[in-house]
This record gives structure tokens, sequence and C-alpha cells, in this order.
């Protein structure tokens, strides 16, 4: 048997690890040395990271947006025998804050703390792991996300969906 490889070291070798983090702070060195001289015009620009977009623009996977359709919200105050807090976040319940109850658990969680749970493309309950689809709607949520993908103009006549139409 052989030695266990550690993971930095199945991936790269240390030597590469440690050149590269040499070139940085060389890198590093350079550039603030020729801020410091009057020369920053000479460097090449920084590259610009995409910044995450805005809650409100933000782009969603399609299976959330499809989630969403089908999980109701609600107002705290039309519940009977809530709970007391919503189980993402910890902080209590207002009886205007806007809430989703799932269908299979019928857990409660504020909307905005479920729908950034769907933008990790999670797909069940953050509390007990129960899917967000019930049994007898999952067929029906998985032709609209085979449909809403575009997968089935891709593949014509020959799709899934096309074929369960015949």
């Amino acid at each position: 048997m052989g030695f266990p490889v550690g993971y930095t070291d199945l991936f790269l070798p240390k030597l590469l690890v440690h050149v590269l983090t040499i070139l940085d702070y060389i890198r590093k060195f350079i550039c603030t040395l020729f801020t410091i001289l009057g020369l920053e015009n000479y460097l090449e620009p920084e590259m610009s990271f995409p910044t995450r977009p805005e809650s409100n623009s933000e782009l969603h996977s399609v299976s959330a947006t499809l989630i969403r359709e089908l999980l109701p919200v609600m107002k705290f105050s039309d519940l009977v025998d809530p709970p007391e807090s919503c189980a993402v976040c910890l902080y209590e319940f207002d009886s205007e804050d806007e809430i989703r109850r799932l269908m299979n658990c019928r857990h409660i969680f504020h909307r905005s703390c479920l729908d950034r749970w769907m933008d990790h493309d999670q797909k069940t309950c953050p509390l007990c792991r129960t899917t967000f689809i019930p049994d007898d709607m999952q067929e029906s949520f998985n032709e609209k996300l085979w449909l809403a993908s575009g997968i089935s103009d891709f593949y014509g006549e020959y799709s899934p969906v096309a074929a369960a139409g015949l």
C-alpha cells in the first residue's frame, strides 16, 4: 500500500502552491511600488469580478420559480395556531409578515427566508427535508420544468414530454 495522499498533494503539489503564493506577493509588491511612485497608469487594470445582483433583479433557477408559483403566500395573521418563530432566521413572526406554508409538511417560514433557501437550488423543507412538491403534483411539475427549460424545443418530437402526449 502507498502512503495516503493529502488533498493539496492530489490536486496541486505543495511546490506549485508555494510558487503561486510567492508570485502573488511579488505582484502585490510591484503594484504597491508603482502606486507609490505614481505610475499606476502603467499597471494592468484589476480584473473585475461580477457583483451579485440585487435580490429584486436576481435570476432564479427555473425550478425555484415554478416552486414559488406552487407555494402560497399569505399573511401570518391569517393562520390558526401558528408557530412562534421562523426556523430559518429564528425571528418571531409579526402579524403582517408574508409567509409560505409548505404543502407536504405544513411548516411555515417567512417568505423571504424560504425564497432565499430556494435560490440556493434547495427543493426540500429546511426543517424536516420533506420535498416541496407533493407526490401527486410531481409529474406535472416535472413536465412544466421540462417545458420551461426549453429542452423540448431542442429535442423536438423525441422529447419525453412529446412522447407522453402520444
